[in-house]
């Protein structure tokens, strides 16, 4: 079965988690940033693993984008945003039959809404859901992750195998 786990991350946290979930999968798994993917054919893709952090309590959008650039200088690092939103990726994706599942970052105490926005568009395109999304938690707004997070990344990404491997066609 090949997968493959498409994320946005500004600051890291979101592609880490992308990358535990594409080992949990195991070898058949890559995790590609937005910009990788939209060079990547979705279209002999088994399953897609989408990915955001909830940006202002909701899925980041190209104001909050520009936004993320003024980072603040107590912020670690610079914001990266050299590869497309996954909104931009989304309205870009061809439309395909493969299953999907999605996954957001996002504050303990933050409502989200990243993974419901992920998986409309891609249900919008023609891509089945495996099962409801995924929250995985940071510890401040740049983070870095909540303890055993990763290792929980890699146990769902093991279960979305075993699950998606389960379904009919």
């Amino acid at each position: 079965m090949k997968v493959v786990v498409v994320y946005e991350s500004p600051w890291g946290n979101t592609a880490a988690i992308a990358r535990a979930v594409a080992e949990g999968v195991g070898p058949e798994a890559c995790a590609l940033s937005t910009a990788e993917a939209s060079r990547h054919a979705m279209s002999n893709v088994d399953l897609i693993v989408a990915s955001a952090p909830v940006l202002g309590f909701q899925f980041p959008c190209a104001t909050m984008r520009e936004t993320v650039l003024s980072t603040p200088a107590d912020a670690p690092t610079p914001a990266d945003l050299s590869s497309p939103s996954m909104r931009a990726w989304l309205a870009g994706l061809t439309p395909g039959c493969a299953r999907f599942a999605t996954f957001e970052t996002v504050l303990r105490w933050s409502p989200g809404a990243t993974t419901l926005a992920i998986g409309r568009g891609l249900q919008r395109v023609g891509y089945r859901p495996v099962m409801e999304g995924r929250r995985f938690v940071v510890c401040g707004k740049w983070g870095p992750l909540r303890e055993g997070e990763l290792d929980r990344a890699r146990r769902w990404g093991a279960e979305l195998a075993r699950t998606a491997a389960s379904l009919p066609g």
